[in-house]
């Protein structure tokens, strides 16, 4: 959960940067079949449409059959995670590595719908001398693996935005693309991904299991760090873990200097989500979680979750007010159909 709070503050440079979108999928994939990893409760049941592999259960199976080849997963290693495992058999959903795989082998499955608590793995799935779930051994490479190759692929990206990283050179070679690429990644976070995707439609459907950290009930903080690294990302500002500061020219600079009327306009309304994210993230950690605050027939859950969707597109409208006024190159920001076309939500 401590590691959660750094990693969202880097989401904004997710959309605009191919080179971080296409690596995100390795580390932050979700939803999973998480039957694919290990054993599930008999209410997840045993087929889901196109995925053969839904309940295949690596962790007590050392054989698995893939693409119609046998694969021997005797040793649950890294390479095995991410090459063979990782999206297997061209289906999303099979979710090999990263947070979530990881978030899933400490919590295991919540199973409380929309009421209270989160998974409940017990420690012992994990205690070779008093084993319950079985295959403990092979639970505890599992997670040795994926955590292993976790810290790999983030040191991947720190060496990508690294003083000669390929990210850090795109970014820099032409400087008007850069502040394009750059409001993409906030307007995209912003409005489809965290307003619609992330929020709005598990709002709509009133589905705890479209919430982002559905094994944990850490929600509320992915969402609040989400939208604190949109700011940062604004502002040229980063307060480390230790409490230390980052921070330098920044794209708020660049719009003062053009458009002060702009720049106070976006900087109050970062400040508005965050503190409506505020309030949420409160709310979870005093009074009920994220998946209880988008229950049916819960509305003052609702509405918070809601004041924070608001404010991500409030200021999002803002930042494409910017753009405009930078004479940018036309951006075009991720949308969602929670947002854009709410009736093909429920078709």
């Amino acid at each position: 959960m401590a590691a959660r709070a750094p990693y969202q503050q880097t989401e904004a440079f997710r959309f605009g940067n191919a080179s971080v979108d296409d690596w995100e999928g390795k580390v932050n994939a979700w939803p999973l079949d998480e039957g694919l990893i290990d054993y599930v409760d008999t209410s997840y049941g045993d087929a889901a449409g196109e995925n053969r592999l839904y309940t295949s259960n690596v962790i007590a199976n050392p054989m698995l059959t893939v693409n119609g080849q046998q694969v021997d997963a005797t040793l649950i290693t890294p390479a095995l995670l991410s090459d063979t495992l990782h999206e297997a058999e061209e289906v999303e959903s099979n979710v090999a590595t990263g947070y979530h795989a990881i978030e899933f082998l400490l919590w295991g499955q919540d199973l409380n719908g929309t009421g209270a608590g989160a998974g409940q793995r017990p420690a012992t799935d994990f205690d070779l001398a008093n084993c319950t779930g079985g295959n403990c051994d092979r639970r505890i490479a599992y997670l040795t693996a994926a955590t292993d190759l976790l810290i790999s692929d983030l040191q991947d990206m720190v060496a990508s935005w690294g003083a000669d990283g390929a990210s850090r050179q795109a970014l820099l070679q032409d400087p008007q693309a850069g502040l394009s690429v750059i409001l993409t990644g906030m307007g995209s976070l912003s409005y489809g991904e965290l307003a619609g995707e992330r929020m709005k439609l598990g709002l709509m459907l009133h589905d705890p299991e479209e919430e982002h950290d559905c094994f944990s009930d850490n929600t509320h903080n992915s969402h609040y760090f989400d939208q604190i690294g949109i700011r940062n990302v604004y502002t040229g500002h980063y307060r480390r873990v230790d409490g230390s500061v980052v921070s330098g020219p920044s794209v708020a600079d660049v719009v003062a200097h053009v458009a002060p009327k702009l720049d106070a306009e976006l900087r109050a309304r970062l400040d508005t989500t965050v503190a409506s994210m505020a309030v949420m993230k409160a709310r979870a950690e005093s009074i009920e979680a994220y998946d209880q605050m988008i229950a049916e027939g819960n509305p003052v859950g609702n509405a918070t979750v809601q004041a924070a969707i608001d404010g991500l597109i409030d200021q999002t409208r803002s930042i494409e007010r910017i753009v405009a006024a930078l004479k940018l190159q036309t951006i075009q920001f991720e949308g969602s159909d929670s947002l854009d076309n709410p009736g093909a939500v429920f078709q």
